[in-house]
């Protein structure tokens, strides 16, 4: 069988060595007095924010040679964390930043958009009901924080005796903690078997026909052809709660598709949600700044070709004009 996205898997799953083992701030950065940058940079954190990371970090090193980007996945938890350390430039994180996390310094850039998702296996008995049906986020509640569903029956209203097998995640992450926000629950509330990170657990539902789980979009879809990945099916969600999915709820088949649908409010937010560039406080760092303004500027030329949605230009100058005053 192949597996989700190789390269993202492989990449991620062999967390980069921040440079020199140092972490943030082993090699003075600065600027020539012609504005030649040098340095290093470091990111780390969430899975969801990780392939746009590496498109940022490989655009800005070919405008800048002498500045090194070093970017690894662990989950926004492990970002956050990192960040607050000062063990990182910046944590990647796939959630609000929460205001105990303000209060010791962290600030959050918002830096694109995207959504997490259901995710089932394309094989299952049932998957034309399923994409019928479609999932609400009262039967969501009760499938991953009640725990009372225990076959697709229960899930389709009918008398089908099918078990279902649900997944989370294990890892402290901004897919789960937005994904149970959807249905008024937290992660910790979550049951289920708990896989680690985004890749892992959308490999559990490719080899479980009756498994049920969530992924963040960028690993629902192959990033190169921004088609579902093979043996994954999304469960489309009834937004409206009428017990079908409308051809207005239609919205899956590519990348491109669900993205629009993103931008346009018709999939719900949450799970759809703002990805951040976390620091703690406002860089100042001549080296890191610039690469901050890079991505609130010309790096959101990435997002869209890498299946991600562009920041508001609203959110952008303010944080921008945040990143300029300090403030």
């Amino acid at each position: 069988m192949k597996n989700i996205n190789q390269k993202l898997l492989i990449a991620a799953s062999a967390v980069t060595l921040l440079a020199s083992c140092g972490g943030a701030g082993s090699v003075t950065n600065h600027v020539d007095p012609d504005g030649t940058l040098h340095g290093e940079i470091s990111l780390s954190g969430a899975f969801a924010l990780y392939p746009l990371a590496v498109e940022w970090a490989a655009e800005f090193q070919k405008d800048n040679p002498d500045v090194k980007v070093d970017v690894s996945a662990g989950g926004a938890g492990k970002g956050m964390t990192d960040a607050l350390a000062g063990v990182v430039d910046f944590g990647m994180v796939s959630r609000e930043v929460y205001p105990q996390e303000i209060e010791k310094g962290a600030v959050g850039f918002p830096s694109a958009k995207d959504a997490v998702v259901p995710t089932i296996n394309k094989n299952n008995p049932a998957i034309n009901a399923i994409l019928e049906k479609g999932l609400t986020k009262e039967v969501a509640h009760k499938i991953w924080t009640e725990g009372n569903v225990k076959t697709w029956g229960e899930v389709l209203g009918t008398d089908d005796q099918t078990p279902i097998h649900i997944y989370t995640r294990s890892d402290a992450c901004g897919a789960a903690e937005t994904f149970a926000n959807w249905f008024g629950s937290k992660q910790e509330d979550l049951g289920g078997t708990a896989v680690f990170g985004d890749p892992g657990l959308a490999a559990a539902i490719q080899k479980d026909i009756y498994g049920i789980g969530f992924n963040n979009i960028g690993y629902a879809y192959d990033n190169d052809t921004h088609v579902l990945n093979e043996g994954l099916e999304i469960f489309p969600v009834d937004a409206d709660g009428d017990g079908k999915i409308s051809d207005e709820e239609r919205f899956y088949a590519k990348k491109e598709d669900i993205t629009k649908a993103i931008a346009e409010d018709r999939y719900p937010s949450p799970p759809a949600r703002d990805l951040y560039l976390v620091s703690k406080g406002v860089p100042t760092d001549p080296v890191v700044a610039a690469f901050l303004k890079y991505v609130l500027t010309k790096g959101q030329e990435k997002n869209d070709p890498v299946g991600y949605i562009k920041i508001s230009q609203d959110k952008l100058d303010k944080a921008l004009e945040r990143l300029s005053t300090g403030k």
